[in-house]
């Protein structure tokens, strides 16, 4: 391995990754934070840029990757699949690709750690090549489900071997003959549709996914990037994605935009610390991801858009974020996939809302690295919140801010969305809130906690 890539492991000290020591931290009102975010680069578009720039011919080059372990996972995959991956400098990273048909049949097991997003848009990768690939990951993922993955590759001829229900470890076979699909999405998941597309460009013909609400479209911007005919339609059956097989994909330059979800937890701490004023820089405002934005404005809260811009062919924008007297709202179902991963930092910040907050068309957060919505509710009632569960989302009812009681200690099931949440109502409640295990957050947003304290959060470890 290259020695420019011998730092792709490292993790931060007091987060450390693998089976040590679960740490446990504790997070105290932090009245008037202050100064400015500066988010890491998106998640979905740096798995997506290191997936893409191997399957291109040349050399793509990428800024602003982020390099939490989810992603170093999936660059460390697409070395297997043949790519030449390399690291020049923080965030700055290049990928000699091999093209969609020529992958390389990796010589060992295929980690992906903790993510979804990695290991099923890998799987869509592959499964159009006449090559077989072993997956595996850490304890979240091996319980998370793949069938609705593997169901659609099995289409174009793919074919899984492993364990009951398709989870992991299992070994996929890709297809020897592939053949194009046309397959509606039983769920709202750019994962799915995304792993379909990818299987797609090396299938002859063209391969059309069908969703009944649009999801996030980083896929599909980046196909048509690379030079793929890429077509969307609003049909009757609903919103249609159609893709020709078979381009040669150009490399790219891509400028990774920084990651509405991990800007979800210092906007969020903002609103909760009185007193309180935050820029949080160049965000990623694509519509298919910005629901938790545009919910948080109908509660009314205090953000300024400013300096509004595309970078990376994506809309971003500065959010100057001040402390705000929320109030509750009703979320629709239909805005859910655009903020799925913001619905446990809502859930907290809705306990401090005046008002009760219904969010209901959430059951995808069951299957996510933990049941997103049992964990959130026991860890608003462990802190003395008022809150309703339902099959499909949750209520929570808020007494305005500064009323949550906090004082509890938090159960993350492994799940760093979980973990920063918690951290994050814990700088508005009048007792800390204590998170039983904070190692996850490492997968998504390594520079947490310095970030957080640069603002003036009490964020420590506990006893």
């Amino acid at each position: 391995m290259p020695s420019s890539t011998t730092d792709m492991t490292a993790a931060p000290a007091d987060e450390p990754r693998g089976e040590d020591a679960p740490l446990r931290l504790a997070a105290h009102a932090s009245p008037g934070l202050s100064g400015t975010a500066t988010i890491p680069g998106d998640k979905s578009v740096s798995h997506r840029a290191l997936i893409f720039g191997t399957l291109a011919v040349g050399e793509t080059r990428i800024t602003g990757l982020l390099e939490g372990e989810d992603v170093l996972d999936t660059a460390r995959a697409m070395r297997a699949f043949g790519a030449a991956v390399t690291r020049d400098g923080p965030g700055a990273w290049r990928v000699q690709g091999v093209g969609t048909g020529a992958l390389a049949e990796p010589a060992d097991v295929i980690d992906c750690g903790n993510s979804g997003t990695g290991v099923r848009l890998i799987m869509g990768m592959m499964a159009t090549c006449p090559i077989s690939a072993t997956f595996t990951g850490d304890g979240s993922l091996r319980h998370r489900p793949m069938g609705r993955v593997l169901d659609p590759l099995a289409l174009f001829g793919a074919r899984a071997v492993g364990r009951r229900g398709g989870l992991l470890p299992l070994t996929l076979v890709g297809a020897e003959a592939p053949v194009p699909v046309r397959y509606a999405t039983p769920m709202a998941s750019a994962q799915v549709k995304s792993a379909v597309l990818l299987a797609g460009l090396n299938a002859p013909g063209e391969t059309v996914v069908i969703e009944r609400e649009a999801t996030r479209d980083h896929t599909e911007r980046m196909l048509m990037a690379a030079g793929a005919e890429v077509s969307v339609s609003e049909t009757p059956e609903g919103h249609a994605i159609a893709l020709t097989g078979r381009p040669e994909l150009r490399p790219l330059t891509v400028a990774v935009p920084r990651d509405p979800s991990s800007a979800a937890f210092p906007v969020a701490a903002a609103l909760v610390s009185e007193g309180a004023e935050v820029l949080v820089p160049g965000i990623c405002l694509n519509p298919t991801r910005a629901g938790f934005y545009t919910t948080l404005a109908e509660m009314g809260a205090e953000i300024a858009h400013e300096n509004p811009r595309e970078e990376g062919g994506e809309p971003v924008a500065d959010l100057r974020v001040r402390f705000s007297a929320l109030a509750g709202v009703e979320v629709p179902p239909e805005r859910a996939p655009s903020m799925i991963d913001e619905y446990p930092m809502l859930a907290c910040l809705a306990a401090s809302a005046e008002g009760p907050t219904v969010m209901r068309g959430i059951a995808e957060l069951r299957v996510k690295e933990s049941d997103r919505i049992a964990a959130t509710v026991a860890g608003l009632r462990a802190n003395g919140v008022a809150v309703d569960e339902h099959e499909d989302g949750m209520t929570v009812h808020g007494r305005g801010p500064g009323s949550v009681p906090g004082g509890g200690l938090v159960a993350t099931h492994l799940d760093h969305r979980i973990a920063m949440a918690f951290l994050v109502m814990g700088l508005g409640a009048r007792a800390p809130v204590t998170v039983d295990d904070a190692r996850p957050i490492a997968t998504s947003f390594p520079d947490f906690r310095t970030l957080m304290a640069g603002l003036g959060a009490r964020i420590q470890p506990a006893g």
